[in-house]
């Protein structure tokens, strides 16, 4: 047998009775630290991301554990915590910590700690998000802004310059990309620099583009209700239709006869309402 254990904090350590939930793993490993801007309060993540992650590694631990016990016959007693999960998911920020005392500050605008530009910038109608990443996204954005100047401007020839100078270079980029809107811009930028719009959730889902590429399906509850819902983003070769999830216990019987209980096992199993 396979199973699966998920809780706050772990099943060992004196913490291991706490309730434990999202919000304080974020506060307590460091997520609200670096959310948000300088001169804000500590900031939460918008979405339950360490619930999320926990669960996503709880099913890689299962499937992992499945697999081990198809080869090896022996089953796997899979533990997930929360903590943990919150932990390691800082990643290279853990390792720069643990290895050199590295410990990060929020930065304006979302950026990102060491590449320039990485960031919001303003537009005529709002914000849109830049993300020269690589060297060859520079001179590409300053073309398009109108401004091939900066990109042989040896103030902002490499990362290390431009983060040096980021306040400077954010004022202007800013009145750069100030003179157009949004749209304008990600119809500039697009396929060229990295660049993303800023929405609400909802206006995320009424892009096209989902219905186009078949993101969004119907589902039908108890045979009649429909009900709309995101596909899931793993694809298996075609064969990755949802289903509406069944009632609970809805596949009890079949999965304890599978095991090797009787008719009669399942019955008693009813009686003494253990199903």
């Amino acid at each position: 047998i396979v199973c699966a254990h998920c809780s706050g904090y772990g099943r060992e350590g004196p913490r291991r009775e706490w309730p434990g939930y999202d919000y304080l793993m974020q506060a307590e490993t460091g997520y609200f630290h670096l959310t948000g801007e300088p001169e804000a309060p500590p900031t939460r993540v918008g979405m339950s991301v360490v619930d999320f992650m926990a669960g996503t590694y709880m099913a890689l631990g299962l499937v992992a554990g499945v697999l081990s016990a198809r080869s090896t016959g022996q089953g796997r007693d899979i533990d997930v915590n929360l903590y943990d999960t919150a932990l390691y998911n800082l990643s290279y920020l853990n390792t720069w910590a643990l290895n050199s005392g590295y410990d990060p500050l929020r930065v304006p605008r979302s950026a990102h700690v060491s590449l320039v530009p990485c960031q919001l910038y303003r537009t005529s109608d709002g914000w849109i998000y830049v993300m020269c990443n690589k060297e060859k996204f520079w001179p590409e954005l300053c073309e398009a802004v109108g401004r091939p100047d900066l990109a042989r401007d040896p103030r902002f020839a490499t990362y290390a310059d431009r983060l040096d100078r980021r306040d400077e270079l954010t004022v202007i980029l800013d009145e750069a990309l100030s003179a157009r809107t949004s749209d304008a811009w990600l119809c500039e930028l697009r396929g060229r620099v990295p660049v993303a719009p800023i929405r609400t959730p909802r206006a995320a889902l009424q892009d096209s583009r989902l219905e186009a590429e078949e993101k969004i399906e119907t589902l039908a509850l108890d045979g009649s209700e429909e009900f709309r819902m995101l596909r899931s983003p793993i694809r298996a070769g075609g064969n990755d239709a949802s289903r509406a999830c069944p009632p609970m216990g809805h596949d009890t019987v079949e999965i304890l006869q599978a095991a090797g209980y009787s008719a009669e096992d399942i019955a008693g199993f009813r009686e003494r309402s253990l199903i």
